[in-house]
């Protein structure tokens, strides 16, 4: 395994996925601490050579904070108007965050026609490129403002998995309310115990469980499904807790952290 963590410590394309639940308080309230630890250890990372792509959830969450919703809605049409108000809010302090340390970010919305319709996938990663070659951060979420069940990727998990295979990444970063994949329910069992690396998916299915919290759509079960599209595709993913975004520092230093799932590539080597 020391040629994986060798690999990883010279990946130069990275997707990082930030989940709501690491960007907001649970009060739907924004993390603006969290947010800020966020851009600043990318920007960082960024100015020494990597290219970095930020897949970000939290739009239709901080609209219900802004809003003051006791709940995350159900509706398709409520969803949609959230999602307006909350890219909004989103963007601008990602904007701003970013810019305190003198890099530029750009916003790009997809939905599943964006990368399933050859034409529209070979924009997308047009876009992506151009901005990677200009020096500019892109900020990746799904369009839910237009998002209906035909179009929806369903979850940010996915997506980035999706994202990385479209720009050719190196390695697939998911931060969650957890830190990384246990051996069995840490809310349940105390001596529960995180599975460092994962090799065959399938054996780990049955260890997954729903949405972690209220603010989020996804869950173990997606961040498995994600943890496939991206090894089929070479790539390298991670599971780690969002709590401590710096953690990414010893990700690329080869060091283990949280759950390790690895790329096809290496399987059978």
């Amino acid at each position: 395994m020391n040629k994986i963590y060798d690999d990883i410590k010279k990946a130069s394309r990275i997707v990082v996925k930030i989940g709501t639940s690491t960007l907001t308080y649970p009060t739907g309230k924004m993390h603006i601490k969290r947010i800020d630890t966020l851009a600043r250890t990318l920007s960082d990372l960024h100015n020494s050579g990597k290219d970095i792509i930020l897949v970000s959830s939290g739009a239709i969450g901080i609209a219900v904070g802004k809003l003051g919703l006791s709940e995350k809605p159900t509706e398709t049409n409520i969803k949609q108007a959230l999602a307006a108000v909350g890219q909004c809010e989103l963007m601008y302090l990602y904007d701003k965050m970013f810019s305190e340390y003198n890099n530029t970010v750009a916003q790009i919305l997809l939905t599943k026609d964006d990368i399933a319709i050859p034409k529209r996938k070979r924009n997308t990663q047009s876009t992506f490129n151009m901005l990677l070659d200009m020096g500019i951060i892109p900020i990746v979420n799904e369009n839910d403002t237009v998002s209906t069940d035909e179009i929806e990727i369903g979850d940010n998990d996915n997506l980035s998995a999706m994202v990385a295979s479209l720009v050719n990444a190196d390695l697939l970063v998911v931060f969650s309310d957890i830190d990384g994949l246990y051996d069995s329910d840490p809310h349940v069992k105390r001596d529960a115990k995180i599975i460092p690396i994962v090799e065959d998916i399938e054996s780990v299915r049955s260890l997954a469980g729903g949405a972690g919290t209220k603010q989020g759509t996804g869950g173990m079960v997606t961040k498995l499904d994600a943890a496939e599209l991206a090894a089929n595709d070479g790539i390298n993913m991670i599971i780690a807790n969002g709590n401590n975004i710096e953690k990414l520092y010893d990700i690329l230093e080869g060091k283990p952290v949280g759950t390790l799932f690895v790329s096809k590539n290496y399987i059978h080597e």
